[in-house]
């Protein structure tokens, strides 16, 4: 039994990113156990996380800024720094980083000895071109003084790459908010993108290479000319991370396929939607498209099944971790032609009636209060008492890492 905990968690945007995302509902459910969870991310605009929330959240004052990637990001870990700058702002018993940017904060409040460490779930690792990038993604690992992944995948890949061991968490999806069932405002938001008869795919993440949207829409060029009313739906977007050159490739593809967008067209791309919005999105949806080339866990693949929708994923980790053949459609990312075939496939009514099923049961074993309950053992190696669960190692010894030879 862990006694209870004032936990400040911190994740790098109030916008709807899948950490974010994660960050909140984590926080919710570890209220719901009966400790504390604080949510915080810095905030430039003032206006708060993209939706309310069941547990308490702090908005960060956030610099604007308008310069590059490695500015923006360097300013919001200093966002972070200027909040937790006291020993009274750090009055938590145990803290939690669920990005790059949070996690370097925590470790340089670990070295100022404001905090005497941090948990770090690593949700997924980027390849930067940028050393500056590479580096501070770096240090928001190996400084950790434990660490924790969402999929079996990435824990695998933090011991090969950095000799570090992870525990497992998981993911979840709240089954109160995402339903099968039929909203008053699900005709108006089909209304107000000019959603036809369809059929209509939805694409979540924006115009993302790592989310294969290039792929989705030379897709569905192929499935139009078989499908001629079928519509595409591109929501979502709100990053840190400069993706300019990969929408002017999704875009130049567009205009070559002759694929219109807007309201009302064959490509309706949405931006950011509110949260409240998007059960009613993934009902508009016949299917989820959703065959990213990497991927933490795929919260978006949760919250469609747990709406009814049918989803096609890559047939890769971490996706073939927690899918079992038969609850979700698989392709291989890199095959356009598969995709689209497999997009046309998901139209099939008997198909579609077992992934439905198949689908709302893999969404109702993902519980976010068990997912909650598997951080209890990390936060309680922390926390501070006359005894932890399991000892927590100071100095060199307290990153959880064995640098491998050749890698300093």
């Amino acid at each position: 039994m862990v006694d209870r905990l004032r936990i400040a968690i911190l994740t790098h945007s109030t916008n709807p990113r899948g950490s974010v995302v994660h960050a909140l509902a984590l926080g919710e459910a570890l209220c719901g156990l009966g400790h504390e969870a604080v949510v915080h991310a810095p905030d430039p605009t003032g206006r708060g996380f993209f939706r309310g929330a069941r547990c308490p959240v702090v908005s960060v004052a956030g610099q604007p800024v308008t310069e590059p990637t490695v500015a923006l990001v360097r300013a919001r870990i200093a966002d972070f720094l200027a909040h937790f700058s006291t020993p009274a702002a750090c009055e938590f018993d145990v803290f939690h980083a669920h990005c790059g940017i949070s996690g370097n904060a925590l470790a340089t409040l670990t070295r100022r000895r404001l905090i005497p460490g941090f948990v770090r779930t690593v949700h997924h690792i980027d390849t930067f071109s940028d050393p500056q990038l590479a580096q501070l993604q770096e240090r928001a690992i190996v400084d950790a003084t434990r660490l924790l992944c969402v999929s079996r995948t990435w824990a695998a890949t933090l011991a090969a790459e950095y000799g570090a061991q992870a525990d497992v968490v998981g993911n979840g999806v709240d089954g109160t908010v995402f339903t099968p069932d039929a909203a008053a405002e699900d005709a108006e938001l089909r209304r107000g993108f000019g959603l036809g008869p369809g059929p209509v795919f939805l694409s979540v993440g924006g115009f993302e290479a790592r989310k294969n949207t290039l792929a989705i829409i030379e897709a569905f060029a192929m499935l139009r000319r078989r499908v001629p009313g079928a519509q595409l739906l591109v929501t979502g977007g709100a990053s840190l991370l400069d993706h300019a050159g990969y929408e002017a490739r999704c875009c130049a593809a567009l205009e070559r396929e002759g694929l219109e967008v807007g309201p009302g067209r064959p490509v309706i791309r949405t931006g950011p939607i509110a949260q409240a919005d998007m059960p009613g999105l993934y009902r508009a949806a016949d299917t989820l498209v959703f065959p990213s080339l990497k991927e933490g866990y795929g919260l978006c693949v949760l919250e469609a099944m747990a709406c009814g929708t049918p989803v096609i994923v890559s047939a890769r980790p971490p996706f073939t971790e927690y899918l079992a053949p038969g609850e979700a459609l698989s392709v291989d990312p890199d095959d356009t032609g598969a995709i689209a075939a497999t997009m046309l496939a998901s139209l099939e009514p008997g198909r579609r009636g077992r992934l439905r099923n198949a689908g709302r049961e893999v969404a109702r074993a993902h519980a976010w209060e068990a997912c909650a309950a598997r951080h209890l053992p990390s936060y309680a190696a922390l926390a501070p008492g006359p005894a932890p669960v399991v000892a927590v190692a100071t100095g060199s010894a307290a990153w959880n890492i064995t640098r491998r030879p050749g890698d300093a």
